[in-house]
């Protein structure tokens, strides 16, 4: 039972699940204020559109019954049903906007990271050969002077083993 609390301890305080978790409490947030949009002025202008407003006698003030219709003492809603639609739509369309927003960031800190990289690379200094190597660097410098002909064979030899190298490389 322990290393079940535990495993479920390292789960849940992981940061996806914390993300997610914080995501899921701003959607209900956000869900509320799209839905009071919705009652509060789309609702009554789709009420005005559709005739379902009605001016009050008594205090001159505008009713509004959301679309509605009524057939053989049935009353259907397709007010609630726009409404519904609209606070999808607005919620859809900031979530897209959201995501977009924060993809292009990310593409353009990976892009950051990418040049910060090689620009890194180019500041490093070459490495150094190994003794081995820096002394025969050494032993052809010596051997052009004395011996030029000898050297170029050497080059040649040389030039010959990279190419093999990079080919086997490939």
């Amino acid at each position: 039972m322990k290393k079940f609390i535990q495993e479920f301890k390292e789960f849940a305080l992981k940061g996806n699940v914390m993300d997610m978790a914080i995501g899921v409490i701003i959607g209900a947030a956000f869900g509320n204020i799209v839905k009071a949009l919705t009652d509060s002025f789309i609702n009554p202008l789709i009420g005005l559109v559709t005739g379902g407003a009605q001016k009050d006698p008594e205090t001159g003030q505008i009713l509004v019954s959301a679309g509605a219709w009524s057939v053989g003492g049935v009353e259907f809603t397709y007010g609630a049903f726009i409404s519904a639609v609209v606070n999808f739509l607005i919620i859809a369309l900031v979530l897209f906007l959201m995501l977009k927003a924060i993809n292009g960031a990310a593409e353009k800190a990976k892009q950051l990271a990418l040049k910060k990289a090689e620009e890194g690379k180019e500041d490093e200094p070459a490495p150094e050969d190994p003794a081995d190597i820096a002394l025969l660097k050494e032993m052809v410098a010596l051997m052009k002077e004395t011996n030029p002909e000898a050297a170029k064979k050497v080059e040649e030899k040389r030039a010959e083993a990279l190419k093999k190298t990079e080919e086997e490389a490939k």
